[in-house]
């Protein structure tokens, strides 16, 4: 749903949910006719008896919504979500391009995706020159031997690991990153 006013500003911001209801709270959130976004990634879970291909969380626990002032006070008012995430009190606004750069990640079936709340230690900046998430720019990490680049999600504490060649990046002069 496409909210279009000059009038009124819609931000995306970043809930938190009680544990495992991200679902629940994507289907009341659609029924008050608010936008959101529940990132899900498509995994292959084994059971004792079978195995079954569904749809998890990439970042468990939250759910990412676009709404203006007005709906903030009714956002809250459901079973499923305990607050906004804030820094000093205040609910953090999630810049556009962020929601669109996960939004792009996962259209993407040739890169594995992985998320963590590790923080990392300042690494070389980079920029991604070929492949599906060309003109994207992160932070350059080593975990476990293999080279990934993180575009840190700073508001919510996490970052998103994306898997790459290291053909497919070279290290960029600018330092700033995703805000």
């Amino acid at each position: 749903m496409e909210k279009i006013n000059a009038a009124i500003c819609y931000n995306w911001y970043a809930l938190y949910l009680k544990s495992r209801t991200e679902k629940k709270a994507l289907s009341e959130l659609q029924f008050k006719e608010i936008e959101t976004f529940l990132p899900l990634q498509r995994k292959l879970r084994q059971w004792s008896d079978r195995k079954k291909w569904v749809e998890m969380p990439l970042i468990p626990g939250y759910i990412f919504v676009r709404i203006s002032r007005k709906e903030y006070y009714s956002v809250l008012q459901s079973n499923f979500i305990m607050s906004f995430i804030r820094f000093e009190g205040v609910a953090v606004v999630i810049p556009d391009h962020q929601i669109d750069y996960l939004k792009l990640m996962l259209k993407q079936e040739n890169i594995n995706i992985e998320v963590t709340s590790e923080t990392f230690a300042p690494g070389q900046m980079i920029e991604v020159i070929s492949g599906p998430l060309i003109g994207l720019h992160g932070k350059l990490v080593r975990i476990k031997g293999k080279n990934k680049v993180a575009i840190e999600l700073e508001q919510i504490g996490y970052s998103v690991l994306v898997e790459m060649m290291a053909e497919n990046i070279r290290i960029s002069g600018n330092n700033e990153m995703c805000r």
